[in-house]
């Protein structure tokens, strides 16, 4: 892993948009090309700061890339760099998901999608996929198309929901998801999105016998457990995950509930 302490320069090489509101950037580099599905890095953006980003999977060897969603000042300012724009990249942080399961349900809802991407291809290679996909309406629908090209030739199911029901189910990512599992046959699930929601898919598949993996996004400053920000109960998300299993999240009093602003302050979900 690179020094904690000081970003590499990228070059931004390409910049493709996804949806109205998303577009994925991707540059070289080596080391986050081979990040495991749920790792992330930390992102400078010149004149805006850091940001944590999970680490979208590139068709292009030796090339990671990052998907973003235009909404706070930081992802706003990478959401703008444009091809050849410089950013500043360090990490892979954190642990990742267990990819082993031959059938596996995937959960996620909008950018939450990108670390499910990456693991789908560390998937075994006859796994079983269900993919549950979550958006605001049809047009932000992300990676339907994608997510089939990485599964290359295993079995795919793939289930859409938005809130205005515009594309597939009218609802979210965990209705899309009950009906994956209604169907029966997953050895785990794996999911990444929204809290609440993700908190909500757990209860789901904890009901029917199926152990989950969640990956935790939360505020993060530094990204090596120094800030304290990411803090979730007692254990700080950038180190001692972002994945974290079903079990240990039915027992937190924090997950799904509540989660620390950019000032230190606890504010609920």
């Amino acid at each position: 892993m690179r020094g904690a302490d000081t970003p590499s320069a990228r070059t931004v090489l390409s910049v493709a948009d996804e949806t109205p509101t998303v577009r994925t950037l991707e540059f070289e580099d080596a080391e986050l090309a081979r990040a495991a599905p749920g790792q992330f890095a930390m992102v400078w953006v010149p004149g805006a700061g850091e940001l944590p980003m999970s680490v979208m999977v590139s068709g292009t060897a030796g090339r990671a890339a990052f998907t973003v969603r235009a909404h706070g000042p930081s992802s706003r300012a990478l959401y703008g760099v444009r091809e050849g724009g410089l950013i500043g990249v360090r990490g892979p942080y954190g642990n990742s998901f267990d990819a082993t399961a031959r059938s596996a349900l995937l959960v996620g809802g909008g950018t939450g999608l990108v670390p499910l991407m990456r693991l789908i291809t560390r998937l075994p290679p006859d796994a079983r996929i269900g993919l549950a996909m979550g958006s605001r309406d049809a047009g932000e629908v992300l990676f339907e198309a994608r997510a089939r090209e990485l599964a290359q030739g295993r079995e795919i199911r793939i289930e859409v929901a938005t809130d205005d029901g515009s594309r597939g189910l009218a609802g979210t990512a965990v209705d899309a998801a009950r009906r994956l599992l209604d169907s029966g046959g997953y050895a785990a699930a794996y999911t990444c999105g929204p809290e609440p929601m993700m908190a909500a898919l757990v209860r789901e598949a904890a009901a029917r016998g199926v152990p989950a993996q969640a990956s935790v996004e939360r505020v993060m400053k530094c990204g090596v457990g120094i800030c304290g920000s990411c803090c979730m109960d007692d254990r700080v998300v950038c180190c001692d995950g972002t994945v974290f299993g079903g079990e240990h999240l039915a027992s937190s009093a924090d997950f799904g509930r509540a989660c620390r602003s950019k000032s230190g302050a606890t504010v609920p979900l």
